[in-house]
């Protein structure tokens, strides 16, 4: 009598039978994560190597570009002698006078009763080291130069009072009497003062534009 095996086969159905859905689903994920990474990591290398490339090049070009040739002299000088032109124009314009207000401060002073023969002004530049001073006759006393007025007027308190008037101009300085005296007296340019009447030359400075009162 032949033996029968009456269990069932349990292997063949084993073999046949696929895995669970949610095995499949986690392998796929697995799959499609790796792919994703794998993307991404060619993508920043390509980018990575690209800005290596255009790095390389910028810097092939900037060998490339010529020394520049080193400054001439003429080029380098101007720096200072534009400085020293500048110096030179303060300096001139610090000596600059303005007449027009200079005359109108004198005329303005003037008393009506002093009558102005002459007048002489210069510039601060123009009166040299040689002629910024001359003697009073009779006084030993140096009396500065640069601006001369000879007038004539009835006395002696007119003439102080002119003066005291000029000497407060803001644009003169130093004022002097370098003589005052009754009678005729011949002023710079030939012309005389009548009989009877005082003459006078008043002596001072010229202050530059600027300059501090």
């Amino acid at each position: 009598m032949r033996a029968v095996n009456l269990l069932p086969n349990q292997g063949a159905d084993d073999r046949g039978r696929l895995p669970s859905p949610p095995v499949l689903v986690a392998c796929g994920g697995v799959v499609l994560v790796t792919a994703v990474l794998a993307l991404m990591f060619l993508s920043a290398s390509s980018k990575v190597a690209h800005a290596k490339q255009q790095l390389a090049n910028a810097q092939a070009q900037y060998a490339a570009i010529p020394a520049p040739p080193p400054p001439s002299p003429v080029v380098s000088q101007l720096p200072s002698e534009r400085q020293t032109r500048i110096s030179a124009l303060a300096a001139a314009l610090g000596q600059r006078v303005d007449w027009d207000r200079l005359l109108r401060e004198v005329s303005q002073v003037t008393p009506s009763n002093v009558f102005l023969v002459t007048l002489n002004a210069q510039a601060p530049s123009m009166v040299t080291a040689t002629t910024a001073g001359t003697a009073a006759p009779g006084l030993g006393t140096t009396l500065p130069q640069g601006f001369t007025v000879d007038g004539c007027t009835y006395s002696q308190e007119a003439v102080a009072v002119f003066l005291a008037r000029l000497d407060v101009v803001p644009d003169l300085a130093d004022m002097t009497l370098a003589h005052s005296q009754l009678g005729t007296s011949q002023g710079a340019n030939g012309q005389t003062c009548p009989s009877g009447m005082v003459s006078f030359q008043l002596q001072g400075s010229v202050k530059a534009t600027g300059a501090s009162s």
